[in-house]
């Protein structure tokens, strides 16, 4: 039977006791006190302290709709809190025209929401209104997104990087788009931002760039997430695609500005295990090093997608007669799922549709554009017969 930590201490304490009261050094009277604070001492140090909810707001929140069960798993460090702002949150929200469940909602996913005060609110939402045209579209994002508007406690950075990211040339639009979908931005220091933009700034230069200006904006406007990643991770990218493709200086130039700056936000060891993998197969496929070329030039995305997830996309699309060519020629083929594929290739084959004197093109359309294109070629199959 295992012995408990308190208990051994104990008995080594009374077996010391002992041995020295028996060869005279000294007697010690041996009271229950004694092992009563022993036993207390190692008990306290085994518990830790846990600190209560607040009742009070518990009920709030409840009364509000809230689902504590999630604000529990999200901050649960909230409810623990003496003095909050959830009513005040909610008619602040209800005056922007956000309905009771919206309310609920926001607080459910991110409790963090009911600490700030009245003052913050009004002071950030101005801050976004310079951005979004209507309340309503803001409440839309705090529905979606909550994390986006109260992650960050802090106005004057978010002043200072609307002002800042304005200056760069970037429109209403851009920001709009950078607030609803990499808000961390926004929570960056102004100077991290300042650092991105600098490096964007100075591969153009070094690439025989003439407008870094203009670069900068362009690059940050196609890649939203380039901002809230290291300037390493984006430089270490860069290097990469060069001496994957055995690039100049031009053709970098023109990648990164165009649709490569899509993928340099990426890990640097995933893009490095893409390519290895990719350039691997297409060439056990009979692919000769300038069609990869011109491949990752004109579908740079095709690095985004997982080694597993490629092939069995290749295999789908070679099993129905596809030559690699035509992959090459339509690479954004490759963007739908595999089950999406074979659906279209099922549709088409019902009325005989000929790839190879009609092309692929057809397989690359949206499902709206693709159920279009069905009924047309449907009708003039009825007119031939």
């Amino acid at each position: 039977m295992a012995v408990m930590p308190g208990i051994r201490c104990f008995s080594r304490i009374i077996h010391s006791l002992t041995a020295q009261q028996s060869i005279g050094v000294f007697t010690v009277p041996f009271t229950s006190s004694l092992h009563s604070r022993i036993l207390c001492s190692e008990t306290l140090k085994s518990k830790p302290t846990v600190y209560q909810e607040n009742e009070s707001l518990l009920e709030n929140l409840n009364v509000m709709g809230v689902d504590l069960k999630m604000a529990r798993q999200r901050q649960p460090g909230v409810l623990r809190k003496l003095f909050t702002n959830e009513k005040g949150l909610a008619e602040f929200l209800k005056s922007k025209g956000a309905s009771k469940q919206v309310i609920a909602g926001i607080i459910s996913r991110y409790p963090r929401a009911i600490t700030r005060s009245i003052e913050h609110l009004e002071h950030r939402w101005q801050l976004w209104r310079t951005i979004f045209k209507t309340d309503s579209e803001i409440v839309a994002i705090l529905h979606r997104s909550p994390e986006s508007f109260f992650r960050s406690s802090d106005n004057g950075n978010l002043e200072k990087n609307v002002v800042y990211l304005s200056s760069l040339g970037l429109d209403s639009k851009d920001l709009h788009r950078l607030l609803t979908t990499a808000p961390r931005t926004f929570s960056n220091r102004v100077e991290l931002n300042k650092q991105m933009v600098e490096l964007l700034e100075d591969i153009c230069v070094e690439l025989g760039g003439r407008n870094p200006e203009q670069f900068a904006k362009a690059v940050i406007s196609k890649n939203l997430y380039i901002l809230i990643r290291s300037t390493k991770r984006v430089r270490t990218n860069v290097d990469n695609l060069r001496s994957f493709f055995n690039l100049t200086d031009s053709e970098l130039l023109a990648l990164i500005q165009g649709r490569g700056a899509e993928i340099l936000d990426l890990s640097n060891e995933y893009v490095k295990n893409n390519f290895k993998i990719l350039d691997k197969n297409l060439r056990t496929m009979g692919c000769l090093e300038a069609d990869i070329k011109k491949l990752i030039a004109h579908y740079p995305m095709i690095l985004y997608i997982g080694s597993d997830t490629l092939s069995s996309k290749l295999d789908c699309l070679m099993k129905r007669g596809i030559t690699l060519q035509q992959i090459l020629e339509k690479p954004k083929v490759l963007d739908f799922s595999t089950q999406n594929i074979t659906e279209k290739f099922v549709e088409l084959e019902k009325i005989g549709y000929d790839f190879k004197a009609n092309g692929i093109g057809v397989l690359d359309l949206s499902r709206k554009r693709f159920d279009a294109k069905m009924k047309r070629l449907i009708a003039n199959s009825e007119e031939k017969m």
